[in-house]
């Protein structure tokens, strides 16, 4: 299922990738056979935590490294021997800040002379994007003296100075504060709605939520479910998540033994100092969650249900992995 804009007919993917594994040292793998495709227009994210393999397929699909094994395609090209002119056609925001010893407005200039694109267009374009991003008033301010959020929405537009069909975006609200983030997001999402395709890796779930038609939850390396948002959420429909906190003392008592008490019945997912059961008969395991409280003598600092969201899709996907 794809985004309402591509209603009959699916469009040809502009990414596929098969069989995807690569590692740095001949031992570890850090992408353990990854298979996807995304299709034009279409905002693909990429979630899971630090460590999870993400920037890793981000540097083999923007061509900075070469893959151990499996098949790539861009565009219809291959990045192993296309790097160039794949590298012509896309965009992409690392996590690490990149800027020339230049103004807002210089940025633009170095990125549209770096692509070729021809002096009239480029100012054109430049003059677009300033007021597209809401960065006009502070065009002629050194790169390294905007704010946070600043440099990121520069980060983001100045890609957009030449032709791009995909826009690669690798955790690119890192360090930015909410409103910022929901500002940077909704940039991309005017630009998706002109026909931009974007591959989004973030380990923040509220994004992922926000911005993308499909997910992929990638953990140590493997895809372990992908889907649209709302599917994903539908399978978890009727279930509940219950969080609960424990005191330290008991922490290595309660939690071991909730997870055993609880069996087949919940998934629990341990988090620093904490723990979330997603279970479709929260009745019962709020039963056995005070049970195990008091078998171990320990102290409950907080309890709460709430809905499932998409989160919940991601704890329980990497609970059961961690569990096979």
């Amino acid at each position: 299922m794809f985004p309402a804009s591509h209603a009959g007919a699916a469009p040809d993917p502009v990414i596929k990738v098969n069989g995807l594994k690569h590692t740095y040292d001949g031992k570890k793998y850090a992408l353990k056979g990854v298979d996807f495709e995304v299709r034009k227009g279409e905002v693909f994210g990429l979630l899971g935590k630090n460590g999870a393999g993400k920037s890793t397929l981000i540097k083999i699909l923007t061509t900075l490294i070469r893959a151990s094994e499996g098949s790539v395609s861009i565009l219809g090209m291959d990045p192993s021997k296309d790097g160039t002119s794949i590298r012509k056609r896309i965009g992409v925001v690392q996590q690490d800040e990149s800027f020339d010893f230049t103004t807002v407005q210089g940025n633009f200039d170095v990125y549209g002379v770096l692509w070729g694109v021809p002096a009239a267009e480029r100012a054109k374009r430049r003059e677009e994007l300033l007021k597209k991003f809401g960065l006009d008033e502070i065009r002629k301010k050194r790169a390294f003296d905007l704010s946070g959020g600043q440099k990121r929405r520069v980060q983001v537009a100045r890609e957009l100075i030449h032709d791009v069909d995909v826009l690669f975006l690798d955790e690119p609200t890192v360090g930015l504060d909410v409103i910022m983030r929901r500002q940077l997001l909704d940039f991309v999402k005017a630009e998706v709605g002109r026909g931009l395709t974007v591959v989004f890796t973030t380990h923040n779930l509220e994004e992922a939520d926000y911005l993308c038609d499909r997910v992929a939850v990638i953990d140590e390396g493997k895809i372990l479910v992908m889907d649209t948002v709302d599917n994903l959420k539908n399978l978890y429909r009727g279930k509940r998540a219950i969080e609960v906190t424990v005191e330290s003392s008991g922490a290595e008592r309660f939690y071991p033994r909730l997870a055993e008490a609880l069996g087949g019945r919940g998934s629990v997912k341990r988090g620093e100092g904490s723990a979330v059961i997603l279970s479709d008969s929260p009745k019962d395991a709020l039963a056995t969650i005070l049970a195990v409280a008091r078998e171990t003598d320990s102290q409950i600092e907080w309890l709460n249900v709430r809905k499932d969201t998409l989160e919940d899709v991601f704890i329980d996907s990497v609970s059961k992995e961690g569990n096979n």
